[in-house]
């Protein structure tokens, strides 16, 4: 997922070692911030989140920009703010908004440089207002209550459902803490765009920041979504992973493990299976996958030293798929191996194009079976990152094809340059030249 526009300004506190609001330096700043917001945008997390602006009329404490993709976690937000908010009574603005992601700043944000397109004008002008901000472009989210009952529990005070209307009629006592609430409403249906939504709730964030303005009353403001706007992509399924005493033995991760026993392809990466029977010892492994469905894969591994290399080698033997009775074996030692400490990963591993499992059958019933993994991952000795594979072998060749074609083609494109360089040195200039002054050339025509 994105990091959002508005975490460029705490990069540029971590940078300067100090706080600014000169107006020229937070243009810049903002527009670093929309340019951030748009080139990390790949780097989504699976996790589910919602982003984070805080900013004060005061000053906040420093906080370090995340990285690229981090989530923060509540207990990293409480800790900030119990140093943000010490000691004293502190008034805070929460905007809480329906639902909120970083991809509605992306979208509406006007992060291409185009800022009267921009649906957080308002929003944009406090931060450059502000002395300081903090932004959190992923902050863990799991209940729409959390960020509420932190507040309630930091400022020791029960909200105040307020607007803009009820604000300027409020008397605020700065003497304790205060925590007033405006929810802002995000869009369902089809009589108003999300643009729109967002463009009203900016105006609605402009009008009370200027109330609280003519209020002459220190504040914090926070905005952020009761859940995140955009779907979360399910999380990544957790590898295969056959323990011995607790610690892991062995390890298979494959986005497909597509089976064909009659021509009709089948996923057996969907399904749960059963480790029963297998086993791993210091130089062998065997991991058998028994499946619900009847099918039953076995992965059988050995690792010895390698005198030429002195180094542990491990190779995958064989892999066994049986079914109904019918057993078919296919030979893997020659293609897939990697350093006993190592993983061996590769992209295809099939039995019948560019294989690496090369077939062995006896039966006549099982000629017809293939197998196609994809995405293949498996370790069979040395997990030593615990539940983590380690370095991957990939079986992918440091010369492909398409590096081959790009060498042959230089080097062919090298050898005519060179050789007309040479033959261009190797011209002679006359010696003798026809003087006009001089008597004429006589070329007699016949012999």
């Amino acid at each position: 997922m994105t990091v959002s526009w508005f975490a460029s300004r705490e990069q540029n506190f971590a940078e300067n070692g100090k706080m600014s609001a000169s107006g020229s330096s937070s243009k810049v700043r903002l527009m670093a911030m929309f340019v951030l917001l748009f080139a990390l945008f790949s780097s989504q997390s699976s996790a589910a989140q919602v982003p984070l602006l805080m900013w004060s009329s005061e000053g906040l404490p420093p906080l370090a920009s995340p990285a690229a993709g981090h989530i923060t976690s509540n207990d990293q937000l409480t800790a900030y703010l119990t140093s943000a908010f010490g000691s004293g009574p502190n008034t805070v603005l929460l905007f809480l908004q329906d639902k909120l992601s970083k991809e509605d700043f992306t979208l509406f944000g006007g992060v291409f440089g185009n800022k009267q397109d921009s649906a957080f004008q308002n929003l944009e002008a406090a931060l450059q207002a502000s002395p300081s901000s903090v932004s959190l472009p992923a902050l863990e989210w799991s209940d729409s209550s959390v960020m509420l009952a932190l507040l309630q529990e930091k400022l020791d005070v029960s909200p105040v459902l307020v607007d803009a209307d009820t604000l300027s009629h409020l008397s605020i006592n700065t003497s304790a803490s205060n925590l007033l609430l405006i929810n802002l409403p995000y869009c369902s249906g089809l009589e108003k765009s999300c643009k729109e939504v967002l463009h009203e709730n900016d105006g609605i964030i402009g009008e009370v920041l200027s109330i609280m303005k003519d209020k002459d009353v220190h504040f914090t403001a926070m905005y952020t979504g009761l859940q995140p706007s955009r779907a979360v992509e399910p999380t990544v399924k957790e590898p295969i992973m056959f323990n011995v005493s607790g610690n892991p033995c062995i390890m298979l991760w494959a986005q497909n493990l597509n089976i064909s026993l009659t021509g009709e392809w089948i996923d057996l990466a969907a399904q749960t299976p059963l480790l029963d029977g297998s086993i791993c010892n210091g130089s062998n492994s065997l991991l058998v996958l028994t499946y619900a469905s009847g099918h039953i894969l076995r992965f059988a591994m050995s690792q010895r030293l390698y005198k030429v290399s002195a180094r542990n080698w491990f190779t995958l033997d064989s892999v066994q798929l049986q079914s109904k009775n019918l057993t078919a074996s296919y030979i893997g030692r020659r293609n897939i191996y990697a350093p006993a400490e190592y993983s061996f990963h590769c992209q295809s591993v099939t039995s019948f194009r560019d294989t690496l499992l090369v077939p062995s059958n006896n039966n006549q019933n099982t000629t017809q079976w293939r197998l196609n993994f994809v995405d293949f991952q498996i370790q069979g000795f040395g997990l030593a990152n615990g539940t983590n594979f380690s370095y991957a072998s990939d079986c992918a060749g440091f010369f492909t094809a398409g590096i081959w074609m790009g060498l042959i083609t230089s080097l062919l494109m090298l050898w005519i340059f060179v050789y007309g360089m040479h033959m261009i040195m190797q011209l002679n200039t006359m010696d003798r030249f026809d003087d006009p002054k001089g008597p004429s050339i006589s070329v007699p025509q016949t012999e």
